[in-house]
């Protein structure tokens, strides 16, 4: 779904550059400054090392002095303010408006205020909704960079999200054969030990078998427990010499 960032009269390089990481990190890609204090923001050393690596975002990304030139071709507005007012667009939550949204076919613009006044109340008003991100009712501040990768995350969900990839190898579960090797080698070994008489062996091979079915063991720790009961077997041969 074709989606865009505005960001309405910026005056911090390094906001910009955080916006570009937050939407590159989430997939997007569209940004538009409107009226930014810096014309030169895009190529500012602070936005530059605070985008950490999102340059093809500011690359992309559009000046422009209007916020009419950067709502072109947007059908569905989305203020971002946390100061209530007395008139304006239905408040939502991002998570409460963006599931009905995604199964939509519009086009999406989540607006953001500059850092110290935030978005003026004409800007609010042309939206369909004002975005209110839930925070601690004592202390909600948010910088910019922080807002935005909250509300691009919360809208990536929404549009399916990401897997994740998993850090570490596959497990190889053990099968029933390598469990019942196991087993057996653990008996000897609980055995020469003293722990397990043959004689009157009970319930315990058993108890243990369900103990180890519970616990899903990988191939891996199949071999790390072969390994305990060889060195029980070989510690019960030396005190028998």
């Amino acid at each position: 779904m074709k989606t865009r960032f505005v960001l309405i009269q910026t005056s911090h390089a390094g906001n910009v550059g955080a916006a570009a990481r937050a939407l590159k990190v989430m997939g997007f890609d569209e940004l538009v400054l409107v009226a930014p204090r810096w014309p030169n923001v895009l190529k500012r050393e602070e936005t530059i090392q605070r985008a950490s690596g999102a340059l093809d975002v500011l690359e992309k990304a559009r000046i422009v002095e209007t916020l009419d030139e950067a709502l072109d071709g947007i059908s569905h507005l989305c203020a971002t303010a946390m100061t209530p007012r007395d008139f304006g667009p239905p408040v939502k939550t991002p998570r409460e408006h963006f599931g009905p949204l995604a199964q939509t076919d519009h086009s999406v613009a989540f607006l953001f205020g500059s850092e110290r006044f935030g978005m003026q109340n004409e800007d609010v008003y042309r939206c369909h909704t004002c975005l209110s991100i839930p925070t601690n009712p004592g202390f909600g501040s948010l910088n910019l960079g922080a807002a935005i990768q909250v509300i691009a995350y919360e809208w990536r969900q929404a549009l399916g999200g990401f897997g994740v990839q998993s850090a570490t190898a596959p497990v190889r579960p053990a099968d029933a054969q390598q469990v019942a090797g196991m087993l057996g080698h653990w008996e000897k070994a609980l055995v020469d030990v003293g722990f397990l008489d043959p004689a009157a062996p009970k319930k315990l091979m058993p108890r243990l078998n369900q103990l180890f079915n519970r616990a899903d063991l990988s191939q891996e720790e199949i071999h790390i427990l072969r390994g305990v009961a060889k060195a029980m077997i070989e510690t019960a041969e030396r005190a028998n010499r």
